[in-house]
């Protein structure tokens, strides 16, 4: 009884020393003495440990695991059986289009006699109206476009309800609804005919999704501008609605086979003005309708031929979104001069198409060539014999020709130049009707396919943002800077001068490029997709037209004829979320730290856990859809920016060729907002999914992912169930989740409000006789899906990771020697198993404790100083930390596992000091489960406490040692960041921003290494200057846009300015920091002052000087004493844990000019005069594979005479005359 005391004792008092020194000091004036730093470091290191060894009860948590068996990972078999479960499910998908598209067929055709009802009522997405909406009614004497009494329909009425699977949008799974774009009038004859007829599809649509729950959305969108969508909903566009279905990827690819263009722009004298204005809108137009698979190039000709840019000269490039934003722009800037050279500029266009068409380049399918000019004098036909009349009746190259200009003569041989060369003709003499006249090629590009019948070609996408319109992303912009603009004038009314200062200016820009710099890779602002989309015929073979025919020189009369025609009625399509196509992956395979991508047979991603198509929050990047999988994947090579490995390339050749194979390779991954970095071996294995042009690529870190944790056949479900385990015990009150994206089990028919009210469900039936594991994922088609789904593997490592960890969220008391955290082997421990819980919550600072396990499941326990705390602590971390092995604490504590197994990482947000809330540090800690020799990740423990209890642990160690005015201690962790400092505003931030030379020398002397990583996402921001780019003119967006930014700028102008007289009161007001301010400044020179600097979207590259800790613990450095001012610091590392600890003797002067950073730069690369980024990367341009569908001629087509019109179409007066006037206006 005397010895226990006697002991007890004993280990108090020397907790009590532990805790509370108070020899630790330094004697002020003192050089920086190395043993005193040395036993800060290992008390530090020590105490932390013991606190999260038992906090976390981590040994116990490694004994739970035990049962478990470590088994081998195959990398080949995992991207086998995926490869099948994604094909197996995208068949779905196309089984479900192809019978949209044959009933849409079999439906127009019977329908074709119908007549058309302008009365007719149908669920319009725009106008549609739910039972609480108010009744409109119609405008008295309202006269429609054409001069006639206004047709006016009541809308109908709907009832909408939200649905998770699409993405929790109010819908109507019984109808279709139907999205007219602005610039087409729905009771137009042809338009409301094809509204009519296709409203039957909306039985097919309701038996595709009946047959498979996890369809997404199904329409049709037709020739004619509209698109009926299932299920109904209401479209929602913000600020104004640009959607045309004929302008998506979805409907132009699968409409026509991939092509090659070239657009001829007439710069010769005559075309000025609105001409040229028109001229633009055209070329701009037939960008929008380009992609990915299509090659393009723009030439201006007067009297020479010029490309639209400089350096685009004698090729075809990519249509991708970035290739396109550029020729926009060289479009924008052309000048008109002197008169048109046909001959050249179509010599030049025929070589250049016959070039890239013999060396097997560019698109490889259909070629053509786009004339927007104001009239020709000639037909030109022998430059058309030479080059594309060699092989009659195939013409490998169509032309097709806009003639711009209400009063044009030259009208005859500009259309004969289309008519002779399969193309298509249009006269356009208004801004209003651009679109529906350019869009009249597509149908002409499409007769091959319309002519062959039966062959309805597969189109799958590139990944894209649901609805959205790309130019979305310049307004976002445009309204983020008057946004900012405004703050500015309102800080300055505040604060005057004093708002100009270096310090206020440094950290309003900081700020600002932080929310640039801010690429969330998990975002709700956007849905992601890929769609899969096939053309629908017309089955008729005649068909009568009506035409304008040309009488004489100045008369056009209306005919109509019969004819054999071969029209495009539209296009079918279902929508495939990507996060469908996640859910397929089994990540849980994978392991921590691995993780699968898709290429497409261009090279780009279709998703990848590096894929960044967001910034500043919630703007799409200028080219967020083509990044290449080498821009992605940054092999440790120390290789210049886009100097790619060999190797890498070798890999991607094997990639996009959809070959079958593997690789090691040593690869740099950034992560946690790019501003840290791992270097790391990773195993790569690659498959082709059938039918699709997409290849699944599967890797893992060598170091830990070649090896997984199994389950014995003693410890499966049905054992449990036969020996009467109640397996909803494992899964008992409310501190646990699961991981919110992971497909354990699905139910297709029932809708759950979380993962966790799911997963009891199926536990619910699994308990029950007669249970079954469904055999697959997706039925093959036309099978109906399965109702039920289960990932076998992953539900049984759930259930055994909630038995093995039952204990770990109950309210354990300490000192318990029947409970599972009673192993208090350390001092530390016995003080702590004394406390009682609320005295130990408020002694540590610590408000939760947790554990992950390698199933995705997240178990908590909190710890609560008071009963208001009771509720906040736990649910808070399980908001913000339920992915399990995809948090970053998990992560790191893995990687960290083979620098010391036994350490933990600790961590704190990102410049965390810059605000007032308590901070809040991580720990985490990595349990491996070792058998025969193997080991594999389990799970990850870890605690969260207050930093404040961290500072003042610190401060009890050091005592007065690092209080002194002459010494400065820094804690910093593996990456560089400050975890402690002597300035609670440095915690979080990079330490090479407070301490450059400090930091320096640590890269010098090996304790840190440098490592550049390149983001080849990144978005600059180019001086705006007087950009107004023409393909804007008169849309509503570019208006809106216009007159907001006009309105917010006169609105800010009157904050400040009111009246003259006001300006002078305010002036007065700060007349003392006016005066501060140079003499010869004028007293409104504080409006030039704070007026922001306008700029653009531009994509670009920028690099990361990031930085890693190196893991030699005997590192030579660690020994090393400080030397006056030559070595003014001593560093030593923190014993378990990721942390060194760094003391400066203050009373050296600091090196104010060497400032390290890890924010980005830009990268500056060796331009020629006329290059711009975009040239520089197609100079370096990748390979690529060609769809495999191209159909680009049909023996019959010559038969179909239809090849123009002088533009007879529609328009909305209304919008037209809108327009106008806004733009003179403004």
């Amino acid at each position: 009884m005397g010895c226990d005391w006697v002991t007890r004792t004993h280990y108090l008092l020397i907790c009590f020393f532990l805790l509370y020194p108070n020899g630790a000091n330094f004697v002020p004036g003192e050089k920086i003495n190395y043993n005193l730093v040395h036993s800060w470091a290992d008390k530090l290191g020590m105490e932390l440990y013991h606190l999260g060894d038992f906090i976390t009860r981590r040994k116990e948590v490694q004994e739970s695991f035990k049962e478990a068996q470590v088994v081998s990972r195959s990398g080949a078999k995992i991207v086998e059986n995926m490869a099948h479960d994604i094909k197996m499910m995208m068949d779905l998908k196309i089984s479900a289009v192809r019978r949209i598209m044959d009933t849409a067929e079999n439906t127009a055709l019977s329908h074709q006699n119908e007549k058309e009802d302008q009365l007719f009522s149908y669920f319009n997405s725009k106008d549609m109206r739910e039972p609480n909406d108010p009744i409109p009614t119609p405008a008295p004497r309202e006269l429609d476009d054409m001069g006639e009494p206004h047709i006016f329909v009541p809308p109908k009425e709907i009832v909408l309800t939200p649905k998770a699977e699409f993405f929790n949008t109010p819908v109507n799974l019984s109808v279709s609804s139907v999205h007219v774009p602005l610039n087409v009038f729905d009771r137009a004859k042809d338009v409301i005919k094809d509204i009519q007829w296709s409203e039957n599809l909306d039985q097919i649509f309701r038996d595709n999704y009946k047959n498979d729950p996890t369809l997404s959305w199904q329409f049709y969108g037709s020739s004619t501008g509209f698109m009926r969508q299932f299920p109904a909903a209401k479209w929602k566009a913000k600020p104004v609605d640009l959607y045309d279905c004929r302008l998506r990827s979805w409907y132009m690819e699968a409409a026509t086979s991939p092509k090659d263009i070239i657009i001829l722009l007439d710069s010769s004298g005559s075309m000025k003005g609105q001409r040229l204005d028109i001229a633009k809108k055209v070329v701009n137009t037939i960008l929008d309708t380009l992609g990915t698979n299509d090659f393009v190039n723009i030439f201006t000709f007067g009297k020479t031929v010029e490309p639209a840019v400089k350096c685009f000269e004698d090729t075809l490039v990519q249509a991708n979104l970035g290739n396109i934003r550029e020729l926009m722009e060289g479009v924008d800037s052309i000048k008109i001069a002197n008169i048109a050279n046909f001959t050249a500029a179509l010599t030049k266009a025929f070589e250049v198409l016959e070039q890239f068409r013999t060396e097997n380049r560019g698109a490889q399918c259909n070629q053509a060539i786009m004339i927007v000019s104001d009239g020709a004098p000639f037909t030109y036909e022998d430059v058309f014999r030479e080059f594309n009349w060699r092989d009659i009746p195939f013409k490998p190259v169509r032309v097709f020709t806009y003639l711009i200009g209400k009063e044009v003569a030259d009208v005859e041989h500009i259309k004969w130049m289309a008519c002779a060369n399969q193309g298509y003709y249009v006269h356009l003499s208004d801004m209003a009707e651009v679109r529906e006249m350019v869009l009249n090629y597509i149908p002409v590009m499409a007769r091959p396919l319309v002519l062959g019948k039966h062959d309805h070609p597969v189109i799958w996408t590139q990944v894209y943002a649901d609805v959205i319109d790309p130019k979305l992303s310049d307004w976002l912009w445009e309204m983020k800077q008057c946004d900012d603009q405004r703050e500015d004038v309102l800080q300055f009314r505040r604060e005057g001068l004093d708002m100009l200062n270096e310090t206020k200016v440094y950290r309003r820009i900081y700020e600002r490029n932080k929310a640039a710099w801010n690429q969330p890779i998990e975002s709700d602002v956007y849905q992601f997709m890929t769609t899969v989309s096939m053309p629908v015929f017309d089955r008729r073979m005649n068909a009568n037209i009506t035409e304008e025919v040309l009488i004489n020189e100045a008369l056009w009369e209306l005919q109509t004829r019969e004819t054999k025609i071969a029209n495009l009625l539209g296009v079918a399509g279902t929508d495939v979320p990507i996060r469908d196509i996640k859910k397929m992956l089994s990540p849980f395979l994978l392991g921590v730290n691995g993780y699968a991508f898709i290429v497409t047979n261009n090279g780009y991603i279709l998703f990848h856990p590096d894929f960044r198509p967001i910034f500043q929050g919630n703007i799409l990047k200028p080219a967020y859809n083509s990044v290449d999988m080498i821009e992605v994947e940054l092999l440790d090579d120390d290789r210049a920016p886009r100097d790619f490995n060999p190797v890498l390339l070798t890999i991607r050749d094997s990639i996009i060729n959809q070959s079958t194979g593997s690789k090691w390779m040593l690869v740099k991954n950034h992560f946690d907002e790019l501003k840290r970095v791992a270097r790391i071996k990773r195993q790569y294995y690659w498959r082709a999914i059938p039918n699709t042009p997409f290849t699944l690529v599967v890797t893992y870190p060598e170091l830990y992912g070649v090896h997984r944790l199994s389950i014995r056949a003693e410890n499966e479900i049905h054992r449990m169930n036969i020996k009467g385990d109640n397996l909803l015990n494992y899964f008992g009150g409310k501190r646990w989740r699961i991981h919110p994206t992971w497909l354990y089990c699905k139910h297709n028919n029932k809708t759950f409000s979380t993962p966790e009210e799911e997963l009891i469900w199926f536990l619910n039936k699994m308990s029950q006789p007669g249970w079954r594991w469904p055999l697959s994922r997706s039925a093959v088609p036309p099978e109906h899906a399965a109702l039920l789904f289960c990932d076998r593997q992953l539900m049984q490592s759930l259930v055994f990771d909630a038995r093995v960890t039952e204990w770990f969220s109950k309210n354990t008391s300490f000192n318990s020697k029947d409970d599972k955290g009673t192993s208090a082997s350390s001092p530390i421990a016995v003080l702590m198993g004394l406390l009682p819980r609320n005295e130990f919550r408020q002694r540590f600072g610590i408000t939760v404790a947790f554990l992950a396990t390698h199933s995705g499941l997240t178990r908590w326990q909190e710890f609560h100083s008071n009963m208001a705390e009771e509720a906040s602590a736990g649910e808070t971390f399980s908001e913000q930390n339920r992915r399990a092995i995809d948090e970053m604490w998990y992560k790191r504590a893995v990687d960290q596992h083979f620098v010391h197994e036994d350490s933990f990482v600790y961590s704190v947000p990102f410049d965390a000091g810059d605000y007032a809330e308590e901070i809040t540090v991580t720990a985490s800690n990595a349990i491996f489960h070792t058998e025969g020799g193997k080991s594999a990740p389990a799970a990850v423990v870890g605690f969260q406490f207050h930093y404040s209890a961290l500072q003042q642990l610190f401060r009890n160690i050091t005592g007065n040692g690092c209080a002194k005015q002459d010494r400065e201690c820094y804690v910093i962790d593996n990456n560089g960041f400050i975890v402690i400092s002597p300035s609670r505003k440095e915690t979080g931030k990079f330490f090479g921003e407070i301490h450059g030379g400090v930091m320096l020398r640590l890269v010098e002397e090996k304790v840190f290494k440098r490592v550049i990583v390149y983001d080849y996402q990144a978005v600059c921001f180019e001086s705006d200057g007087d950009y107004n780019s023409s393909n804007s003119l008169l849309s509503p967006l570019f208006h809106l846009l216009r007159a907001l930014k006009w309105l917010i700028h006169t609105v800010l102008w009157y904050i400040v300015q009111f009246t003259n007289a006001a300006v002078a009161e305010f002036i007065e007001i700060f007349d003392d920091d006016m005066n501060d301010y140079p003499a010869n400044t004028k007293s409104t020179d504080w409006v030039r002052l704070v007026t922001l600097h306008r700029t653009r979207l531009k994509s670009c590259d920028m690099q990361r000087e990031l930085y890693l800790m190196y893991n030699e613990k005997d590192n030579v450095v660690y020994n090393m004493t400080a030397h006056a001012c030559e070595r003014p610091f001593v560093v030593l590392p923190i014993p378990n844990s990721n942390m060194i600890l760094v003391v400066i003797d203050h009373r050296c002067p600091r090196d104010t000019s060497i400032q390290l950073s890890v924010n980005p730069m830009d990268i500056i690369y060796p331009l020629d005069k006329n290059q711009t980024f975009a040239c520089y990367k197609n100079d370096r341009e990748f390979s690529r594979v060609r769809p495999v569908s191209c159909i680009n001629k049909h023996i019959n087509e010559s038969s179909i005479e239809s090849c123009g019109n002088a533009g007879s179409i529609f328009v909305n007066i209304f919008l037209l005359l809108f327009g106008l006037s806004l733009s003179r206006f403004l």
